[in-house]
């Protein structure tokens, strides 16, 4: 992180997305966002992404790749916000912009319903948006699709120690430190920190894709059933011996997982805005 605050990463969509994409870049407040849309076409779809890093990591290839696909395959318009990173990025401040880029989304109308979609620490705080959002106005978007969600920060579930040891990505310490720093002065356990925390009562549909090789899989287990409890209709997907993030890698898995996401943001091209 040091490093990194020394020679700060470039979150700069790749070029070639230009080949296939219109692509625009504005600002809300300090954050740089990215509108993404078909080129030449009628977007049949909005989608506000939010990328993951454990709040410390910009935009990467990955994320662009994903954002490329839901473009091209799911004629989506996706609005990306390169949020501020921690420590200068912390809950409770980003967790109300992220809210207002969503309620934008879904009052701004357009084409189909809008889908939030999140990965990793950006799916922390996709849904502590969309909590937050709820408390507000009760606005919801159409689906809230979540990737290797972290949620909660402080890294204690206790069948996390085994479930690290065959993890071949990632590991608690760092990924507690980080939570600490993007937790600031709140408590771990603030639902703007950690939406596991949080009331999931309104809440919209859930997709939730885990690997039963993430030491973060206990957050999807626990999510899966406090969502229902609340009544939220959840659809899961758990892939054994599969790591952190599969949904963006190049394997079998991870391609039927972008198929069944580009499925659930084109079925919103139905539903009206």
């Amino acid at each position: 992180m040091a490093e990194s605050a020394r020679r700060p990463a470039s979150h700069l969509p790749p070029r070639s997305l230009g080949r296939v994409a219109d692509v625009t870049r504005t600002f809300v407040g300090a954050w740089p966002v990215y509108d993404v849309s078909p080129r030449g076409a009628e977007p049949a779809a909005r989608v506000l992404y939010v990328h993951g890093g454990a709040f410390v990591h910009e935009l990467e290839r990955p994320h662009w790749s994903l954002i490329r696909t839901l473009v091209t395959r799911a004629r989506a318009r996706v609005v990306v916000p390169a949020y501020i990173l921690a420590p200068r990025g912390t809950a409770d401040r980003t967790v109300p912009v992220a809210a207002d880029l969503l309620s934008g989304l879904i009052a701004g109308g357009g084409a189909g319903a809008a889908v939030l979609l999140g990965d990793c620490a950006g799916a922390g705080l996709a849904l502590a948006a969309a909590q937050r959002l709820r408390e507000r106005t009760g606005a919801q978007p159409s689906r809230i699709v979540l990737i290797s969600p972290w949620l909660d920060v402080s890294m204690s579930h206790p069948d996390q120690a085994a479930i690290e040891a065959a993890d071949p990505v990632l590991a608690r310490p760092g990924l507690a430190e980080a939570g600490r720093l993007y937790a600031g002065n709140l408590p771990a356990d603030d639902p703007r920190v950690s939406p596991l925390h949080g009331s999931f009562e309104g809440l919209a549909p859930l997709t939730v894709f885990t690997g039963t090789r993430d030491v973060l899989s206990t957050d999807s287990r626990e999510l899966l059933a406090r969502a229902r409890a609340a009544g939220v209709a959840v659809d899961w997907h758990e892939e054994q011996g599969l790591p952190h993030l599969y949904p963006l890698l190049p394997v079998p898995e991870g391609r039927s997982a972008r198929e069944r996401i580009v499925e659930l943001i084109r079925a919103t091209t139905a539903d009206g805005p």
